[in-house]
């Protein structure tokens, strides 16, 4: 019996080491400019889902700073840090694999849109795209599934660093079409203050995943819990739904 005691003692301190280690971990959410779910301002990051990440470390008792870059970069800066959340990440079967899921944070429903003016552009299917050109973001999961589907860089696939720059050069006339989530759409017109009648949705493209927080393979799987229990938490107790009709009503 006093074996089996002493044996044990190490192991539970082991165990309150680790809980007390997390405490002290500083999560670092690395995110591109995809707003209204995270981009920057002059006040830092900004978005439905930094908010919401705020939310969780708070919850979860963690702290939490922010990285806003192109999502490349966001991508690289994310494997070379140990506590990094990577968002907003949609959870494609190709990225199942590669990170652990904290989520869902959002749908994500992305078109193909086309300037109002260009009536004389029509896209049932993208086998019909010819020798039009669509904006999409580098190395999104849209431009991945875009390629995925035989459409190639350079030519059929218009690529930028995010969709600002897309929606410009759409409107300067050097591609046909861009791939946008619906909402983020709106919210880029808004800030040219263009109408919203601008755009004209000329088929989806996509409708089938959610985006999610992504942390490392070797990040401690108690802090992945952690996380995803804070966020439940949020859900049921109503401030998840407070927070997502500030953005999406």
């Amino acid at each position: 019996m006093k074996r089996r005691s002493c044996i044990a003692l190490p192991a539970l301190f082991a165990a309150r080491h680790a809980v007390a280690a997390s405490g002290d971990v500083e999560l670092l959410g690395i995110t591109e400019n995809l707003p209204p779910l995270n981009y920057i301002d002059d006040h830092g990051a900004q978005g439905f889902s930094v908010e919401l990440l705020r939310l969780i470390a708070s919850q979860a008792g963690l702290k939490l700073a922010f990285q806003v870059l192109p999502w490349q970069r966001a991508v690289q800066a994310a494997e070379g840090s140990a506590h990094s959340v990577l968002f907003s990440l949609t959870r494609t079967p190709e990225r199942e694999s590669k990170f652990q899921w904290v989520g869902p944070i959002a749908q994500r429903r992305v078109l193909l849109y086309r300037l109002a003016s260009r009536t004389d552009l029509t896209l049932a299917q993208l086998s019909e795209l010819g020798n039009a050109r669509i904006g999409v973001v580098r190395d999104s999961a849209a431009d991945r599934q875009l390629q995925a589907a035989g459409l190639r860089p350079g030519l059929q696939l218009e690529q930028g660093l995010d969709d600002a720059t897309n929606l410009r050069k759409l409107l300067a006339g050097r591609m046909e079409y861009i791939a946008l989530l619906d909402w983020a759409a709106a919210w880029n017109l808004r800030q040219l203050q263009l109408p919203l009648n601008t755009l004209q949705p000329a088929m989806e493209q996509d409708a089938t995943h959610s985006y999610f927080y992504g942390l490392r393979l070797d990040a401690d799987p108690a802090l992945v819990r952690r996380l995803q229990a804070a966020l439940d938490t949020l859900r049921r107790d109503g401030r998840y739904e407070r927070l997502r009709q500030r953005y999406f009503r």
